[in-house]
């Protein structure tokens, strides 16, 4: 990989899936033992949407189907996995049909659902920065983002 290709930040997608104000989160394996909750997610393909991504990774990563894909947000700071950086696209979506499994056991140990208000610690470090830049106060709530967000319309 040349110098210009790693200084140019990867497209990474994240996404939130929503089954009666529960989240979905993975346990992540990092470095060694050390581990970290996440969404289902992955890099942006040439020339995928990001609802095809939405779609694919999560179905790659935990057999689940969603539905009704929202606009949430993204980080505007990278941050280095590995020898690259990246910068995330959040979207919001419902959970639709499917049971969660663990499909990628190299990089995921087990997928959980969690009450929204209890996330559990530590989050891999886009949910973190995404949190910081999108919950700013106490009357702030995730899951009336999700709600308030725009649905990205279906196209063909």
């Amino acid at each position: 990989m040349s110098t210009s290709q790693l200084s140019r930040p990867m497209i990474g997608v994240g996404v939130l899936v929503w089954r009666d104000k529960q989240l979905l989160l993975g346990k992540r394996f990092v470095k060694g033992d050390q581990s970290c909750w996440q969404f289902p997610g992955g890099h942006l393909e040439n020339g995928e949407s990001v609802t095809d991504c939405a779609r694919r990774e999560v179905l790659e990563e935990t057999s689940l189907k969603i539905k009704t894909i929202r606009h949430l947000g993204f980080t505007d700071k990278t941050f280095a996995v590995g020898s690259r950086r990246y910068i995330t696209l959040l979207v919001s979506s419902d959970y639709d049909s499917g049971e969660a499994k663990t499909l990628e056991p190299d990089k995921c140990e087990l997928w959980q659902w969690f009450d929204y208000q209890q996330l559990p610690e530590p989050l891999f470090k886009p949910i973190t920065i995404f949190l910081s830049q999108a919950i700013v106060s106490q009357q702030d709530d995730l899951y009336a983002l999700h709600c308030a967000s725009r649905k990205i319309p279906v196209t063909l």
